[in-house]
């Protein structure tokens, strides 16, 4: 069955301390491209956390983050007191006059009153992490598979409809063979020459070889029928339904080239449009 790119994932985690909630999304893309938000203190874990996506989601354009909220009263930045003390014993020998208060407004605006005491990682909150980072990725799995099957159903109904014009379209083949007759003759007809008729037979079955779209025909069903089967396949990806596109575009043109009848080129035009909704589709599949 066939995936999207395109997917959301969260799953979120009470710690002691924190709340924990990993958020990943991802749009179409050529190839995988990776971006990653996490806090400083799991920075270091980053590249196998590169490794444990990429595994997973393969393909898109990816954005995962991992973010904290504090819940705990606590905070890891503390006023850093000795240097408080120091700058406010300089400002009073600049300004004698100030009382306390005023002095302790300039002393915490400046720099390094604040410190900030670094984390470590706890591996016990790490284990527990990486069990919503794995829920995370399997709700983007499931949302994939979920919009893959919107996509299947999208296919089969354009594909049915290439299907059916071309068979409109050759349906009307005899009226085009008649047409083409018709006019070569009224040509012939208005020049007032004598023809072979035996000549002009054997030029008219030659030309009427030239316009037969009965190749175009096979080689479309055929396409028509690996791209329904590769949607359906263990291994269907979007770069295969690309290619099959290509050629599926490639016998309706020639179709369109070759028609030389008003109303079998409005079907190939109505062919194109439903190969152009597939085209864009193909773009968001995995």
């Amino acid at each position: 069955m066939i995936q999207s790119m395109t997917g959301f994932g969260k799953a979120s985690l009470q710690l002691p301390t924190k709340k924990i909630t990993v958020e990943v999304k991802s749009l179409n893309s050529k190839g995988l491209d990776l971006n990653v938000r996490m806090p400083s203190l799991y920075r270091e874990m980053e590249l196998g956390l590169r490794t444990q996506i990429s595994t997973k989601l393969e393909r898109g354009k990816i954005d995962f983050g991992i973010y904290i909220e504090s819940t705990s009263e606590q905070t890891s930045t503390k006023v850093n007191v000795p240097v408080v003390k120091n700058y406010i014993a300089q400002l009073r020998e600049v300004y004698p006059a100030a009382d306390e208060t005023e002095l302790m407004k300039m002393a915490v605006r400046m720099p390094d009153t604040l410190k900030t005491e670094r984390e470590e990682i706890d591996e016990n909150d790490w284990e527990q992490i990486q069990v919503i980072i794995e829920e995370a990725l399997q709700n983007i799995l499931t949302f994939r598979k979920d919009e893959g099957e919107s996509l299947e159903k999208e296919f089969n109904l354009r594909i049915g409809n290439i299907r059916q014009y071309m068979n409109d379209a050759l349906a009307l083949d005899p009226e085009r063979v008649q047409a083409i007759k018709d006019r070569l003759q009224t040509a012939i007809a208005e020049l007032k020459v004598n023809v072979d008729e035996n000549r002009f037979e054997q030029e008219l079955i030659y030309y009427l070889e030239k316009l037969d779209i009965t190749e175009e025909k096979v080689r479309l069903t055929n396409h028509l029928d690996y791209f329904l089967e590769t949607i359906k396949g263990t291994e269907a990806n979007g770069r295969k339904l690309g290619f099959i596109t290509q050629e599926m575009g490639r016998e309706i043109n020639t179709m369109g080239s070759k028609s030389n009848h008003a109303q079998m080129q409005k079907l190939v035009v109505m062919m194109k449009d439903e190969l152009e909704k597939i085209k864009e589709q193909v773009l968001n599949v995995l």
